[in-house]
């Protein structure tokens, strides 16, 4: 993807499957690579009200549950049947809801980890398949979290899978290399669409945001553009990169157990 007549984040006549790309984080994403140019696919185990625009196009939406290997590379075969190549995938499906790891049931904890681990190595295999035949190969960006480089009480399945996503990426790289590069986002706190429950309303929001370097929660547009770049030639030699976009991370505990 290394054009040198192609202005560094043009996407047109590229081709970009985003999992999960119907909401969130993934809506965000999907629209950033329409902006740029790019023909998008998301998926989901739903159809969305709507898709996600922009550059005077709109997403094109495959049903898919990405958990199970033979619709992850579904999600693909429909990709580049549609437009005879990829050359990104963007892993974004994924999330967990919150429960002590004492009271999570096997059950549970095979879902989370299957989603948030197993899901994005599935697709990355089926990408990567056909990536490999392709003269200008292609770019995989994984997206994990922060939950995957500290404790995440309530969350620890999560953590986990999410922890090995970062190790999946970084052995993927070496793998892979030269033809595809793998890299992942570490996403810091985030507000979606339902992030104001899982933060306890407006003024959990605001404590939260007051724990972060910045001063403010994340966007899905500030991962979306993180996304883009790791895809784009500007980060033609970074290749098995966690690139943490989390507002400096969190405040140290005991900066405030001192003040």
């Amino acid at each position: 993807m290394g054009d040198p007549e192609r202005a560094p984040l043009d996407f047109t006549g590229r081709v970009v499957v985003v999992t999960g790309g119907t909401r969130g984080i993934g809506r965000a994403v999907a629209r950033a690579f329409l902006d740029a140019g790019a023909e998008v696919v998301v998926c989901g185990r739903h159809a969305p009200e709507s898709l996600a625009q922009g550059g005077g196009r709109e997403a094109t939406f495959v049903a898919a549950d990405v958990r199970q290997a033979e619709q992850a590379r579904g999600v693909v075969e429909q990709a580049v049947e549609r437009h005879n190549r990829l050359d990104v995938l963007v892993n974004n499906a994924g999330g967990s809801p919150s429960i002590p790891a004492a009271d999570a049931s096997p059950s549970f904890v095979t879902s989370v980890v299957t989603l948030n681990l197993l899901a994005p190595f599935f697709c990355a295999q089926a990408a990567n398949a056909v990536m490999q035949g392709q003269d200008e190969g292609g770019s995989i960006v994984n997206v994990a979290s922060v939950s995957a480089l500290r404790p995440s009480p309530g969350a620890a399945a999560y953590g986990a899978a999410k922890a090995g996503l970062v190790n999946l990426t970084k052995t993927l790289a070496v793998e892979w290399a030269p033809r595809v590069r793998v890299n992942c986002v570490v996403a810091g706190l985030v507000l979606t669409e339902t992030g104001a429950d899982h933060y306890g309303g407006p003024a959990g929001l605001e404590r939260v945001a007051a724990s972060v370097p910045l001063g403010r929660l994340g966007t899905p547009e500030d991962v979306a553009g993180v996304c883009l770049f790791l895809a784009s030639p500007l980060a033609g030699y970074v290749s098995g990169a966690a690139v943490e976009a989390h507002g400096g991370g969190e405040r140290p505990a005991y900066l405030d157990a001192l003040s």
